[in-house]
């Protein structure tokens, strides 16, 4: 302990002259969006790197999981070509309203958090792959969540389990829509609110996401209707969804870009403008 006393009082110039440095660093970003984007690009490159490293690591253990993974996806596909009437016509790659095979970005989760109020993913894909914020991403299962933040090679994602999250979803047998979000409490259901006292619902339908969406394709799972509630204050459903995705669990994604993302957004704008 002495030691350490006298190491103080020995650099205590130093020590002092640092930790002014540090708050007039930390004045400078918070003051200038310039120097913040920056400080973010910078951060998630060098998080960025050090999680893909121990996703290298976890996913050679991870390998047989993997590999199960992949051989029920490809079972799956391989049941939607048999009921093809005409399994030897060529289908367009577009399967997903909205999405061409040129707006599917495959990328891996190389860091989860599932265990805070504001839970994030880190991917390891960026704006060199084509990855911009607002972009949704989805895997086999359904919706996993929508980038945030983009670095050259990486990129965060708002993960559904994410107490700011909101995404237009619906009932997918009646079309009654509501918002999506997360009450923070278990990984494995959502909420889904504000859905309207006449819509017919009951334990087991299937959510998807909605049609007012310029982020997500219509229709696109998310997971089933476990228990129904009826808020006092506002008199609509709110809806405990069982997630089909495993959050806890992820590895690769899909990163979508509608192709009319930015005509929808552009003549909005022009409608706001008038």
């Amino acid at each position: 302990m002495q030691q350490i006393v006298n190491f103080i009082y020995k650099n205590s110039n130093k020590l002092l002259f640092l930790l002014l440095l540090g708050i007039s660093l930390f004045l400078t970003v918070q003051s200038h969006s310039y120097h913040r984007s920056k400080v973010v690009s910078s951060a998630n490159f060098l998080t960025g790197g050090v999680y893909e490293s121990l996703n290298n690591v976890n996913e050679y253990f991870d390998l047989k999981d993997h590999n199960e993974q992949l051989a029920a996806e490809n079972a799956k596909l391989r049941s939607l070509l048999l009921t093809i009437a005409d399994s030897t016509v060529i289908h367009r790659a577009d399967s997903i309203k909205g999405v061409s095979r040129t707006n599917i970005i495959v990328s891996k989760v190389i860091h989860n958090s599932y265990n805070v109020f504001e839970n994030y993913l880190t991917i390891n894909s960026g704006t060199n792959d084509g990855v911009q914020p607002d972009m949704g991403v989805v895997n086999s299962q359904g919706i996993v969540g929508i980038v945030d933040k983009v670095s050259k090679n990486y990129a965060t994602v708002i993960s559904v389990l994410n107490i700011k999250s909101q995404i237009n979803a619906k009932i997918k047998k009646s079309n009654h829509f509501g918002t999506l979000n997360w009450n923070g409490k278990s990984t494995g259901f959502v909420q889904l609110i504000d859905v309207p006292r006449l819509a017919a619902i009951r334990k087991g339908d299937t959510i998807v996401t909605g049609g007012q969406s310029i982020i997500f394709p219509e229709n696109i799972g998310i997971g089933t209707i476990d228990k129904i509630y009826i808020d006092s204050e506002t008199n609509y459903y709110t809806i405990n969804v069982k997630l089909f995705n495993d959050m806890t669990n992820l590895g690769h994604v899909y990163i979508i870009k509608r192709k009319d993302r930015d005509e929808i957004l552009n003549l909005e704008n022009a409608t706001k403008g008038e």
